[in-house]
């Protein structure tokens, strides 16, 4: 049976339902820390119960079996990640009450070799530490964030409430915990409330919201409306609201910001004079480099790290943000063609997707047609589409299109950057190289064999790499999405980015330490590990471990850990 999918809410209720949440606004900046805390048990709790049937109508949109092992990834994406913001969050709270902000413990925190401050926020304890064993998350901050000030630099609002905001949610459509997620992080993070207009390529997961968040929509603390382009103007346009937070593409941003493309928004973007004048954040978008820095691999490295890429790229058909979209090589690396042949080798194992975002076929043909050297891996059936790799593709050629548009589609792209096989010349290039040539801000992943770091140099080049790399999280060894699904990490585009240049958006979500004045998050993780992550391709475990995630979030336990790990070892 098909999920409901709404129709679109008219011009009036719109109306209706912003001014009702203006309403709203005042009592929920004034509800008290153990009103909110009891409010997202509730909401954990309710969350749990609507997992099952929103996975289903998620791997129905998306064509993917039920009761079959992909669907973990609506598991492991949608529900784990929601209840797992929620657990935290209420955590958050808990210290704010005893403490008066989140607490980092003071040996979680260190000086960077430029002199700013870092903090270690993964993992909080042993247990948190068996989900993604031997990963570690920190935070950079900007300059200025000491260890004697960081207090200051986090949980503004509860420190110093306003009085009432209202946010216009553009929800995104690709991956259902994001319209949930950002509602989350506005309304007990920054204590402003939300009308969420959920994207009509997800609108089925809106009802699932509805009944799962029905305690903060009692409230007025929110209200969810669905409809395309022209009911996300009404809203956005609404005088009753103060603030706009979209994900999307850059191209939805700058047509609210700027207006239509043409003269006219070129000459307001020329004088910085945008149409839409109120706050807006955003998360954008991304072409995901993957860089491989020189080292010593086996071949058991390179096939681990080929399946890892492999997975980024099949991951939900490709449509996310943080998908793997260009592999960096050293361009006379011995073993680069090989690296390229196990991904090859590797997405072949990945079942053909259903492109089930609007647009993808036009796009993809944009990319492959015409090129030379294509790779297609996978026979796809009427509405998928293959898989496609397109090596040996010229770094000097800066304008072409694999370095400067997001595909959005199972599309990796592969580029070699002449020079030194040396670790340290080959990293001064790349961050060049990321941060002139490649569009956007989001994400970046660097892949470091550990021996490599034994030497000073090459450990002193990685870091210096890291904290020079314009990205708001860059992950070693590993997929950026991990950090994304942790909700302690930050998550956002790099605060380089500005409304006339909006790269992968400004501001930050998940972030569950409430944490300000940010630069980056950096994800650290083995070469290797065991068990494999859950979205290397073939993956049998996959579901069963994305059950039993939710379970853990719920109520983590010493008691669930081996569950976990045998549906993880699933191989």
């Amino acid at each position: 049976m098909s999920a409901a999918v709404p129709q679109h809410t008219s011009r009036t209720t719109i109306d209706i339902l912003v001014r009702r949440v203006r309403e709203g606004s005042g009592a929920w900046a004034k509800l008290a820390l153990t009103e909110r805390i009891k409010l997202l048990e509730d909401l954990r709790r309710a969350y749990v119960a609507i997992a099952e049937p929103s996975v289903r109508a998620a791997c129905e949109a998306k064509g993917i079996d039920p009761g079959g092992p992909l669907a973990g990834e609506e598991w492991l994406a949608g529900p784990m990640v929601v209840v797992r913001n929620l657990r935290l969050l209420a955590d958050s709270l808990r210290d704010i009450q005893k403490h008066g902000v989140p607490v980092i413990p003071r040996s979680h925190l260190c000086t960077l070799e430029d002199g700013r401050l870092a903090a270690r926020v993964f993992p909080r304890d042993r247990l948190e530490g068996m989900l993604l064993p031997g990963n570690v998350g920190e935070v950079y901050f900007q300059p200025g964030v000491t260890a004697d000030n960081l207090r200051e630099h986090q949980a503004s609002f509860y420190r110093k409430p306003h009085k009432g905001r209202v946010c216009a949610v553009l929800g995104g459509g690709n991956v259902n915990s994001i319209p949930p997620l950002d509602c989350l992080y506005k309304l007990f993070v920054e204590g402003t409330v939300c009308v969420l207009k959920m994207n009509p390529v997800n609108a089925y997961l809106g009802p699932f919201l509805e009944q799962a968040f029905a305690p903060l929509v009692a409230r007025d603390a929110l209200a969810i409306v669905y409809g395309g382009a022209e009911e996300g103007a009404q809203l956005v346009q609404h005088d009753a609201v103060d603030e706009v937070h979209i994900t999307g593409s850059d191209r939805t941003h700058d047509a609210l910001v700027w207006g239509p493309p043409g003269p006219e928004s070129d000459a307001r973007r020329q004088k910085n004079e945008p149409l839409l004048t109120k706050h807006v954040s955003s998360e954008l978008g991304n072409v995901s480099p993957v860089v491989v820095v020189p080292g010593p691999y086996s071949d058991g490295d390179l096939r681990f790290q080929a399946d890892d890429i492999a997975g980024m790229v099949a991951n939900n058909a490709s449509f996310n943000c943080n998908a793997a979209k260009l592999l960096v090589q050293p361009k006379d690396w011995n073993k680069r063609g090989a690296f390229v042949d196990r991904i090859q080798a590797s997405l072949a194992r990945a079942p053909v997707r259903r492109a089930y975002y609007p647009g993808a076929d036009e796009r993809w043909r944009q990319f492959t047609e015409g090129r030379p050297n294509v790779r297609l891996v996978g026979t796809p059936g009427e509405g998928d589409l293959a898989y496609a790799l397109l090596p040996d593709v010229d770094p000097l050629k800066t304008q072409d299109r694999v370095f400067r548009q997001e595909p959005w589609c199972t599309v990796l792209s592969e580029t070699g950057l002449p020079g030194s096989e040396d670790p340290v010349v080959f990293l001064e290039a790349v961050v060049a190289f990321l941060n002139n040539t490649v569009w956007g801000t989001l994400n970046a992943t660097l892949l470091v064999h550990p021996k490599s770091l034994k030497d000073p140099n090459v450990k002193a080049a990685v870091e210096k790499a890291v904290r020079e790399l314009r990205y708001g999280t860059v992950a070693i060894n590993t997929w950026p999405g991990a950090a994304y699904a942790l909700g302690s990490l930050p998550w956002g585009g790099h605060p380089s980015s500005s409304l006339k240049d909006i790269q992968s958006g400004q501001g930050w979500v998940h972030n569950t330490f409430m944490l300000e004045s940010i630069e980056k998050a950096v994800l650290r993780a083995p070469l290797k590990s065991l068990p494999a992550p859950p979205w290397v391709p073939g993956h049998q475990g996959m579901a069963d471990l994305g059950r039993r995630l939710v379970d853990f979030e719920q109520s983590p336990s010493w008691w669930k850990v081996p569950g976990v790990a045998l549906a993880a070892l699933r191989r």
